[in-house]
C-alpha cells in the first residue's frame, strides 16, 4: 500500500542513517489523497490462508534466485531492466515472489556493510549507485505498485551459490544464535510493510542417517533437531511481527516406527526430496503457540530429471506418486485439515517424456486442491530445472508457462492478486485484478504509487558474470461470480461460463471457470463442442471424455457440491492442427451457460 509504503521507507531513512549506510538522500513522497488502504496480512483457517476478514486466498508464484548467491542481487540484473521483469511477473499472474536470501546477507545488511552489487545501470538507471539493500527495497516499491506480494528465504548460511548444498543452518561462523539474529533484524525492518508477507524460515533442510552433520526431526532441543530450530525461529520472528506467515519446510530422512536416530541403518529410514519429508509433524507437530494461525508446512518436490527417485522407476502416474510418495510425506497435513501447504520448489525441464509427465501430474494436484505453491524457477541458469525465462532474461518459455498457467490464480478471465487494493499488474491493468474485487469485500480503490525518486549517477558498466546453477478437505472459492446477470427466479443448472487459453505450435492448454447461477447442485456434468482439430489429452477439475468434437466433463468427487453463486475452476491440455480456435455450446447439466 501506498501508505504503508512510505512508513516502511521512512522506518528505512533512520535506520540507514543511524548505521551511517545512506550515502545520499531519499525523496520521499506523501501518500497520495484516497481511502485508506487495506492490510494485506494473511492468517490460516485450519487446511487454507486466508485474508484478514476469513477469505480464501491462494499463493501462486514464482521464484527469483540471487540475492542468496556471491551476486547479493537477482540475477538477470546484469543485463535485464528489474522494473520490466517485475511488472511481466506481474502480468504472467504470478501473485507472489518467493526471494532466496542468507543469512550472512542479512547480518550485512544490519550491519551496514555492503558489496557492490551486480547490477547494469545502462539497463536499470533507477538503480544507479544503489546498494544491495537499497535494490531489494526499490524493488519492493515496484512490487507494491504491480500488485506482488513477497516472501524471504533463508536458502543457505552463507552467500554461496551453492550453499543450499550444506545441509543444515549453520555454516562455519554462521551459528544458529546468528540465523535467530538476522530473522530478527528482517522481522523489526519490514513489520510495517505488508508487501512482504512471510518468511520460509530455511531452505531444504538435509542429510541422511550416514552424514556427519544432518537435520532431524524429533522432540529433543538438539542442535541438529530442525523442528525445534524452526519452532523457535518462528517465535522469535512472530514475538515481533505475528502478522508474518511462517514457511516451514521438511527434512530428508525420518526413522521408520521403533528405530531411534542413531541408527546407520539404509533402510531404517523413509527418504524423499530435500526439505520433502514432513512426516515428522504427525508425532511432533510445530507449536507457535498463540501464533499458530501463523504456520504453513512448505515441502519441495521434483521430477526424475533432478534425481531419479525410485518412484520414478516404471510406470508411475499421478495416483502412485499420491499414494506413494505426496500423501506419506507431506498432503496429509492437507487432506486432514492440519495446517495449509504452500509447495515451496517444483519445476523443471520440459522433455516430454518422465519429467514432464511428473510435472504435469504435479500439476493438476496442486489446482485440484488448490495448494499455494511458488514454481521454480524464473531464472534460466538454474541448472538442473531451467527456467522461465530464455538466457536473455526476456523471452519466456511459453510451452513451460502454457503448464504452469492453469495452476495460478484466475477469476473472470484475468489473474487474482494478493493485494486488496492494487490490481495484479498495477493500476489500469487489463490482466489482473486485486483482491477486494475477487472476493467482494470492501471497497476497490486503485491507488496510484508515486515510485521514489533516486538519485541519478553517471552509471557504469559492470562485468558480465559466470554462468551459476541453483538448487536444485479442499474449498471451492468463495468469489461471487463476475459475469452474466442472475434471473429473479433461475432455473436448476443455469450457469456463467468464462473460458481462456494459451496456445501454441501444436498445443494449448484451456482453462474453464464455470459459476452455477441456478440453485445449489449435488453434482454437474458440463458439456462443450471442441473445435475441429482439437483433440483433448489431459483434464483436471473433473472426469473428462471426448467423442468427436463433444466434450464432457463430470465433477471431481470433492467440487461436485455447487452452490447458488459457486464456482468450479477447471481446465484441460489439448492437441491442435495449426488452430486452437474457442469452444462453443458450453451446457451445465443440459441447461445452456451464458459464455462470460
Amino acid at each position: 500500500m501506498s501508505t504503508s509504503r512510505v512508513r516502511r521507507l521512512r522506518t528505512a531513512l533512520g535506520s540507514l542513517v543511524a548505521a551511517g549506510a545512506l550515502t545520499l538522500p531519499l525523496a520521499l513522497s506523501a501518500a497520495p489523497a484516497q481511502a485508506a488502504p487495506t492490510d494485506d496480512w494473511l492468517h490460516v483457517q485450519g487446511s487454507t490462508i486466508v485474508d484478514a476478514s476469513g477469505k480464501e486466498v491462494w499463493l501462486t508464484g514464482v521464484n527469483w534466485f540471487g540475492f542468496n548467491a556471491t551476486e547479493r542481487v537477482f540475477h538477470g540484473l546484469w543485463s535485464a531492466n528489474m522494473r520490466t521483469l517485475t511488472r511481466d511477473i506481474a502480468a504472467r499472474g504470478l501473485n507472489v515472489v518467493r526471494v532466496p536470501i542468507s543469512t550472512q546477507l542479512l547480518l550485512e545488511w544490519k550491519a551496514g556493510t555492503f558489496t557492490k552489487p551486480n547490477v547494469n545501470e545502462f539497463a536499470n538507471p533507477e538503480l544507479a549507485g544503489l546498494n544491495s539493500l537499497q535494490v531489494f527495497e526499490t524493488w519492493l516499491d515496484m512490487c507494491e505498485e504491480y500488485g506482488i506480494k513477497v516472501f524471504l528465504d533463508v536458502h543457505s548460511a552463507e552467500a554461496d551459490n551453492s550453499g543450499h548444498v550444506y545441509p543444515t543452518w549453520w555454516k562455519g561462523d554462521i551459528t544458529t544464535e546468528k540465523v535467530y539474529e538476522g530473522w530478527e533484524w528482517a522481522a523489526t525492518r519490514w513489520k510495517n510493510d505488508d508487501t512482504i508477507i512471510g518468511a520460509d524460515i530455511k531452505n531444504e533442510p538435509h542429510g541422511t542417517q550416514g552424514d556427519t552433520e544432518r537435520a532431524k526431526w524429533d522432540g529433543s532441543t538438539d542442535k541438529d533437531n530442525f523442528k525445534h530450530f524452526a519452532e523457535t525461529a518462528s517465535r522469535k520472528v512472530l514475538a515481533i511481527n505475528p502478522n508474518w506467515l511462517v514457511f516451514i519446510e521438511g527434512i530428508e530422512i525420518y526413522p521408520k516406527p521403533g528405530v531411534s536416530w542413531s541408527s546407520k541403518g539404509l533402510t531404517d529410514y523413509y527418504g524423499t526430496w530435500w526439505g520433502g519429508n514432513l512426516r515428522g509433524v504427525r508425532d511432533f507437530p510445530i507449536d507457535l503457540g498463540a501464533n499458530q494461525d501463523q504456520l504453513v508446512y512448505s515441502p519441495h518436490d521434483y521430477g526424475p530429471l533432478v534425481y531419479e527417485q525410485p518412484w520414478f522407476t516404471g510406470d508411475f502416474d499421478r495416483a502412485s506418486l499420491e499414494r506413494d510418495v505426496w500423501d506419506p510425506n507431506w498432503l496429509y497435513l492437507h487432506k486432514e485439515g492440519i495446517a495449509p501447504l504452500l509447495i515451496g520448489e517444483w519445476g523443471g525441464f520440459m522433455d516430454g517424456g518422465k519429467n514432464e509427465k511428473w510435472m504435469l501430474a504435479l500439476r493438476d494436484l496442486i489446482v485440484d486442491r488448490r495448494l499455494s505453491h511458488t514454481f521454480w524457477v524464473l531464472n534460466p541458469n538454474s541448472g538442473d530445472t531451467g527456467g522461465l525465462l530464455g538466457y536473455d532474461w526476456a523471452t519466456w518459455d511459453e510451452e513451460k508457462y502454457a503448464l504452469l498457467e492453469p495452476a495460478l490464480w484466475q477469476q473472470g478471465g484475468k489473474f487474482v492478486g494478493l493485494d486488496h487494493d492494487v490490481p495484479l499488474g498495477g493500476a489500469g491493468s487489463t490482466t489482473g485484478i486485486s483482491l477486494s474485487q475477487a472476493t467482494g469485500t470492501g471497497a476497490t480503490p486503485t491507488p496510484s504509487v508515486t515510485p521514489t525518486v533516486r538519485p541519478t549517477l553517471t552509471p557504469t558498466p559492470t562485468p558480465t558474470p559466470s554462468a551459476s546453477v541453483s538448487p536444485g478437505p479442499t474449498a471451492t472459492p468463495t468469489a461471487p461470480p463476475t459475469a452474466g446477470p442472475t434471473p429473479t427466479t433461475p432455473p436448476t443448472g443455469a450457469c456463467t461460463v468464462t473460458y481462456s487459453a494459451s496456445s501454441w505450435s501444436t498445443g494449448l492448454s484451456g482453462a474453464v471457470r464455470l459459476t452455477n447461477t441456478g440453485s445449489t447442485l449435488s453434482g454437474w456434468t458440463l458439456t462443450f463442442t471442441a473445435p475441429a482439430g482439437v483433440t483433448v489429452t489431459q483434464g483436471w477439475g473433473g472426469t473428462w471424455s471426448q467423442s468427436g468434437t463433444a466434450v464432457t466433463v463430470t465433477n471431481a468427487t470433492w467440487n461436485g457440491a455447487l452452490a447458488a453463486g459457486g464456482t468450479a475452476e477447471i481446465g484441460f491440455n489439448a492437441s491442435h492442427g495449426g488452430t486452437a480456435g474457442t469452444p462453443t455450446g458450453f451446457a451445465l447439466n443440459g441447461a445452456r451457460c451464458v459464455v462470460g
